[in-house]
């Protein structure tokens, strides 16, 4: 009889590992605006007060090389959903670089992936992607949407007042968390969720986009200044980005100390009034009983310049837009399998492969980016895996302007920009070690490269250095590689 009941017990025993083999994880992935990789505490500026954030990472990874395969809203956006890069799904804001992502591809994005194997789908605040609204039906691939005024149930009263017209503007923030919130207490207990919640904060720094509690907080806070800040005009930059790089025109907005100070302010501002959000996010997971099966992921879109190099906007492939914050928390594991720093090179691409193998599915052929859960489970052999990451810049502001202004004639006026020198597209590639990039339709071409190891702020281009020139050969020959395998 002791036999049977053994042999019963370990039954139970296997059958219950078994399921909990099979939980699907939920997921929260949060994105800001334009929130500049080391605004935060637990990146080395304390001032910016990033309480939870800063507690999220300590009981996370925080990496500390993941790089923006474009440095601009909604083709980095797209990059996300798509894991493709810049080069591949040509999704961006000016000719040639304007293509909607049609049904195909967001059928192979990760919220039509997890949406398909059963996972209740969120998506909150600045969706930012150009789609094809013809093919790309939102109520296809969410079960829960609210951005702008377009929600889904479209007849949830709650989510009508949350974003009711008459609400204090400045509250922005507030009505993304309240949002949130309100996705979570209509969740199912049978079944998993993977919500996207995207905040128009730190992005502009507008009296309207201030909350006012927080605002207080900072008003003689002196914020610490980047090392490679520029005061007034940076003439040392190509002449090509001094002429019509839109960037550096608006540093006239960080033009001085004390317009710095000003800026600075208004986006730690911001991004307190994010940070307070994730404190909610936290609160209400633990109420749940859902935490220790919930993956959080934590980044922004872009960088931002904040008067670096004399630049004030982003894109430009400069480390100050270019390089992500990104936490990512994993309540099913132990806490000695937690908080650390990774050094590892991760690429903008490897979000939306990383989210749908952490939800345990197969990832489409089509996803250009790399899973990087064996990185996190410290399994991955790091001797396979990539040396570089692969950026561009493909915003130009005349060809903005041009769009804006309807024009029709836009090859022919995106033709002759290029004739005239007027275009500063560029693409590159970045390690470790080293960061090199190229004006490719500059004639001849601008070429930049910097040794990382020796001048992190990225001051000096020693391009033209003789004692660099292998170097320079080969990551110029890398980056037209990369290029040429990821445009397909």
């Amino acid at each position: 009889m002791r036999t049977f009941f053994v042999i019963v017990f370990t039954f139970l025993l296997s059958l219950s590992n078994s399921k909990a083999e099979e939980r699907k994880p939920n997921i929260v992935y949060i994105m800001t605006d334009d929130q500049r990789w080391d605004t935060f505490g637990c990146y080395g500026r304390p001032e910016f007060q990033t309480t939870n954030i800063d507690k999220l990472a300590k009981e996370g990874v925080i990496f500390d090389n993941v790089y923006y395969a474009v440095g601009i809203c909604a083709p980095s956006r797209a990059t996300v959903m798509t894991g493709r890069y810049f080069a591949s799904h040509r999704s961006g804001f000016t000719y040639p670089f304007d293509r909607y992502i049609n049904k195909e591809d967001f059928d192979n994005t990760y919220p039509a992936i997890l949406k398909n194997a059963g996972y209740r789908t969120g998506f909150i605040g600045k969706f930012g992607i150009y789609t094809d609204v013809r093919e790309v039906k939102t109520e296809n691939y969410f079960d829960y949407y609210a951005v702008g005024r377009n929600f889904i149930p479209k007849d949830d009263t709650v989510l009508t007042h949350i974003f009711r017209a008459e609400r204090d503007p400045k509250e922005r923030t507030l009505k993304k968390g309240d949002a949130m919130i309100h996705f979570l207490d209509k969740q199912p207990k049978d079944k998993p969720f993977c919500l996207s919640v995207s905040f128009d904060a730190v992005k502009n720094d507008k009296d309207a986009d201030m909350y006012g509690p927080h605002t207080a907080i900072f008003e003689n806070e002196t914020m610490s200044v980047p090392k490679n800040w520029v005061e007034g005009f940076n003439e040392e930059m190509p002449e090509v980005v001094q002429k019509y790089a839109r960037g550096y025109r608006l540093h006239k907005r960080t033009f001085t100390p004390a317009l710095y100070q000003k800026v600075a302010r208004r986006f730690a501002t911001q991004g307190y009034t994010v940070d307070q959000q994730v404190a909610r996010l936290m609160k209400k997971l633990k109420e749940m009983k859902v935490l220790d099966n919930t993956i959080i992921i934590y980044t922004s879109d872009n960088g931002r310049f904040h008067g670096s190099h004399g630049l004030f906007d982003k894109a430009l492939l400069y480390d100050d837009a270019m390089k992500a914050p990104f936490i990512i928390y994993d309540g099913r594991l132990p806490k000695r399998k937690r908080g650390y720093r990774e050094s590892a090179l991760i690429s903008f691409t490897d979000i939306a492969p990383t989210i749908i193998s952490m939800a345990k599915l197969d990832i489409p052929k089509s996803m250009q980016g790399r899973d990087i859960t064996n990185i996190l489970n410290k399994t991955q052999d790091l001797s396979t895996w990539r040396d570089y990451v692969f950026m561009e810049n493909l915003f130009i502001e005349e060809m903005f302007t041009a769009r804006i202004k309807k024009l029709k004639n836009l090859e022919e006026v995106n033709a002759e920009m290029i004739k005239a020198n007027r275009s500063y597209r560029s693409r590159g590639v970045r390690n470790t070690k080293y960061k090199y990039f190229v004006y490719y339709e500059q004639n001849p071409m601008i070429e930049e490269l910097y040794d990382i190891s020796k001048d992190p702020d990225e001051m000096h281009n020693i391009a033209n250095d003789p004692s660099y020139q292998k170097v320079l050969l080969e990551l110029r020959a890398k980056t037209e590689e990369l290029y040429q395998k990821h445009k397909k």
